[in-house]
């Protein structure tokens, strides 16, 4: 299986409001940046949706390691919390209903097709590929922000 490095990061101005995300996948020499937007979302879905649309650009089953400063992604697979949620039908250990639920399962899917294993980077650091994802999700943002202004 081809090694891949997928970087990942998401924004939101107003938490709901406007959001972006962005990621940058690597393999070997080659590196491909991706962004996009959302009217009406929130930091969470914008971070989780960085990754899947990251795992959506991959055309056979990869091993992926995803970089993101996001404790809600990364501890979600780390600490298990995404195991206990499928167990308990989706509630949290306080018996909530887990947010962003499509979001996961289609993370999940991914789970199946490729071996990703995710890392916890600090954000807004000295990681430059961490920055330039936030500089593609926050560059989303202003792109529309300046459109409404018109």
């Amino acid at each position: 299986m081809k090694k891949i490095t997928l970087y990942t990061d998401g924004a939101c101005s107003g938490n709901p409001g406007i959001g972006g995300w962005g990621c940058i996948l690597q393999f070997n020499n080659y590196k491909k940046e991706m962004s996009g937007f959302e009217l009406d979302t929130t930091n969470n879905r914008m971070e989780l949706t960085a990754v899947i649309k990251g795992l959506e650009a991959l055309k056979e089953p990869c091993n992926v390691n995803v970089y993101s400063d996001s404790a809600y992604v990364v501890n979600a697979f780390q600490e298990k919390w995404i195991e206990n949620w499928q167990l308990n039908s989706w509630r949290t250990s306080n018996k909530k209903v887990v947010k962003n639920v499509d979001l996961w399962q289609k993370l999940l899917n991914f789970m199946n097709v490729h071996k990703i294993t995710f890392y916890k980077v600090k954000g807004h650091s000295d990681n430059e590929l961490n920055n330039k994802c936030d500089f593609l999700a926050t560059n989303e943002i202003a792109k529309i922000k300046n459109k409404k202004d018109v």
